[in-house]
C-alpha cells in the first residue's frame, strides 16, 4: 500500500470506530443491548495508530473499553454488534457481551471486564511465541488504571527477564471511572516505571495518529527482532461517561477547560485537516467515506438483529470442565 492510500485508510478506519460508537450510543436507549458498554470515542487514534503497525499474524489483547481495538484489528463489525445483542451470531455467541470480544481469525484474542485479567495471558502468549520461534509480536492494551495493579508489574518483569516480542500499550485517559491520576498516583511518569522494569518505554500524544503510528512502529520492530518488550504510554481523552453512552460533564469531576482542550485535540479532525493540507482529501471525498461507513453500519445493525438468539439447550456449551 503507498503512503497516500496508508494515510487516508487509518483516517477511514478512525472515522469508522467513531460513527459505529456514536450509532451504538444513540441506539443504547433502545434497551435492547442489555450488557454494560465503554466506549472509546476520542480515542481512536491509540488504536488505529499501534495496530497499523502490527503485521499479519501478530496477536492483540484488550481490556473492557475494546471496541476501537477489535475493529482495528479486522474484527467482524457484524459479529460485534450481534454480541453487543446477545445474539448466537456474535463474536462470542452472545454469552460475552461489549466487554468480552473476540475474533481470533484477525489475530484479536480477546478482551476482558477484569482490569489487567488479559495482561498475564497476553504475556503467555508472547512467551509461546518466543519458544515457537514464530516471529510474531503481541500487543497488549490497558488503561492508566491497570497500572494500579500488581499483576501488571509481575508481567512487566517476566517479559523483561525473558526479553519476550511483547508491546505494552498504556491508554492513559488521565482517569479511572471518576478518579483522577493524580489522587491514584504518586507523581511520576507512568512509562518511567516501565522502563525501571527493564522496557524500553517513551511517552506521547496518543491523539496524534502520525506520532503513534510512528512511536509503534519502532516498538514493533524493536519487539520482532529481539530488543526485549517494549512500552508505549499514549495520553489521550474518552469524550463519554466511564461506563455508558451519555456526556457526564454535569458530575464536574472533569474541569470544563481540560474537557475542551481535549475536544478541540480531536485525533480524526486532526488527521482530516491534514490530509487535506496534503491535497488528499476534500468535501467530496470525506463524504464519499462517510457514505461508504454508514452503509456498512446500516447493514451490520440490520444482520445482526434478524440473527436468532442462543437456545436455552446450549446454555452449558463452552464451560471450562465441560
Amino acid at each position: 500500500m503507498n503512503a497516500t492510500m496508508d494515510e487516508l485508510d487509518l483516517f477511514h478506519q478512525m472515522l469508522r470506530i467513531r460513527r459505529v460508537e456514536e450509532t451504538l450510543a444513540e441506539r443504547y436507549a433502545e434497551q435492547e443491548m442489555r450488557c454494560p458498554m465503554h466506549l472509546c470515542i476520542g480515542q481512536e487514534a491509540t488504536a488505529v495508530g499501534v495496530i497499523s503497525a502490527l503485521a499479519e499474524g501478530d496477536r492483540v489483547f484488550s481490556g473492557h473499553r475494546a471496541h476501537g481495538h477489535y475493529l482495528a484489528t479486522g474484527g467482524d463489525l457484524t459479529a460485534m454488534i450481534a454480541e453487543l445483542y446477545g445474539r448466537a451470531s456474535g463474536c462470542s455467541q452472545g454469552r460475552g457481551g461489549s466487554m468480552h470480544l473476540i475474533d481470533t481469525d484477525a489475530g484479536f484474542m480477546g478482551s476482558t471486564a477484569i482490569v489487567g485479567g488479559t495482561v498475564p495471558v497476553a504475556v503467555g502468549a508472547a512467551w509461546a511465541s518466543q519458544l515457537r520461534d514464530e516471529g510474531r509480536v503481541v500487543c497488549l492494551f490497558f488503561g492508566d488504571g491497570c497500572f494500579e495493579q500488581g499483576v501488571l508489574h509481575e508481567s512487566m518483569n517476566f517479559a523483561a527477564l525473558h526479553r519476550l516480542p511483547i508491546l505494552f500499550v498504556c491508554e492513559n485517559n488521565h482517569y479511572a471511572v471518576y478518579t483522577p491520576l493524580e489522587e491514584r498516583q504518586p507523581t511520576r511518569p507512568i512509562h518511567a516505571i516501565a522502563s525501571a522494569h527493564g522496557l524500553h518505554a517513551q511517552a506521547l500524544d496518543g491523539n496524534h495518529l502520525p506520532a503513534v503510528r510512528a512511536a509503534a512502529d519502532k516498538a514493533v520492530h524493536g519487539a520482532r527482532i529481539g530488543d526485549g518488550p517494549q512500552f508505549l504510554e499514549l495520553h489521550t481523552w474518552r469524550w463519554r461517561e466511564h461506563c455508558g453512552p451519555d456526556v457526564d460533564d454535569h458530575l464536574g469531576y472533569r474541569t470544563p477547560e481540560a474537557q475542551a482542550d481535549w475536544l478541540a485535540r480531536c485525533p480524526i479532525e486532526h488527521a482530516a485537516a491534514h490530509l487535506c493540507s496534503l491535497g488528499l482529501l476534500d468535501e467530496i471525498g470525506r463524504q464519499h467515506i462517510e457514505n461508504a461507513i454508514q452503509y456498512e453500519i446500516e447493514h451490520a445493525f440490520d444482520s445482526a438483529l434478524r440473527a436468532p438468539l442462543p437456545r436455552v439447550q446450549d446454555m452449558y456449551g463452552h464451560l471450562h470442565g465441560r
